[in-house]
């Protein structure tokens, strides 16, 4: 178990400041290029172990998908982490997981008349004054709901990479070219990002195909375990199938290993949503190429992967 660093606990005391290791402004730089540095490093060394990327952040040990969470990560050593992304009512994009703010916000006590509270049925001033850290523990009150905006800064601020998910496509028409705009006017769709640092993914097979359609140069998942003879038809907009770690055989990783995706190289494997020792060593030993945690540093224990 990793321990809460006492500059997380008090970063999210403070709501949402960022998670610096101790020193000035440009020894805080150098350690982030030092981390970089070692993150390829890593990644050239360890090359046949998985990628370990932290879902919704380092979210074992911080509130799920807000800026503490991703500075937590970043802190510990991982490169990629993943988030989710929905709309509001006034069409701005935020990063929660659920379709309702109840589970992981204070929305129930603060607009009790509002039920189901639902994401789409909130403006986004609305919610960002809401309490998206004492679900988890009182050391991270304050902590917001970040917008999709936010959440772009604080990856690119702390030189990660980012998987992103389309939440529910199906609730929010047009979320693809909505998400696609922000990417774009955050710079994360120039060569560099496009590249090596970005992954757009989501369950719905059609929101994959609009994303490929609109970007094709942008690398896109699916999210699911599809038949193994309905992969070739993902192939061409996917670059990954990613499946829940349950559904998967070494049988069905080969599968996929046999195709190209979109881009022209083999398509990969990421797995979802591995906690523990024992799983981690299961799917490895199937041959995935990316693990999916909560607990990034179990899993990089276990298996050795890459961050």
């Amino acid at each position: 178990m990793y321990a809460r660093p006492a500059a997380a606990v008090a970063a999210a005391a403070l709501g949402c400041t960022a998670l610096f290791l101790p020193g000035s402004a440009s020894g805080t730089q150098e350690t982030s290029a030092s981390r970089e540095a070692a993150r390829a490093h890593d990644a050239t060394a360890r090359s046949a172990a998985p990628l370990v990327i932290a879902h919704r952040g380092a979210s074992a040990y911080a509130p799920e998908n807000t800026l503490a969470a991703v500075d937590l990560a970043d802190e510990m050593g991982f490169a990629w982490v993943e988030n989710d992304v929905q709309r509001t009512k006034d069409g701005e994009l935020v990063v929660v997981h659920d379709d309702s703010l109840a589970r992981t916000t204070d929305v129930e006590q603060r607009f009790p008349d509002r039920s189901p509270w639902k994401i789409k049925d909130f403006t986004a001033a609305e919610i960002a004054t809401l309490d998206a850290g004492s679900w988890f523990g009182a050391a991270w009150a304050g902590a917001r709901v970040p917008t999709l905006r936010q959440y772009l800064n604080r990856v690119d601020d702390n030189g990660q990479r980012l998987l992103l998910e389309i939440k529910k496509p199906e609730v929010y028409p047009g979320i693809e070219t909505d998400t696609l705009r922000v990417l774009r006017e955050e710079g994360w769709l120039d060569r560099q990002h496009v590249r090596s640092r970005l992954v757009i993914q989501s369950f719905g097979a059609d929101c994959v195909r609009e994303v490929h359609r609109q970007r094709p140069d942008v690398a896109t998942g699916f999210l699911g375990t599809p038949a193994v003879a309905d992969l070739p038809s993902y192939a061409a907009f996917a670059d990954q199938i990613n499946p829940t770690h349950g559904s998967l055989t070494a049988q069905y990783v080969a599968a996929v290993h046999q195709l190209k995706g979109a881009h022209g190289k083999r398509l990969r494997v990421n797995t979802w949503t591995v906690n523990d020792a024992a799983g981690a060593a299961r799917v490895d030993a199937f041959g995935v190429d990316g693990i999916i945690t909560n607990n990034p540093d179990v899993v990089r224990d276990a298996v050795g992967g890459r961050r």
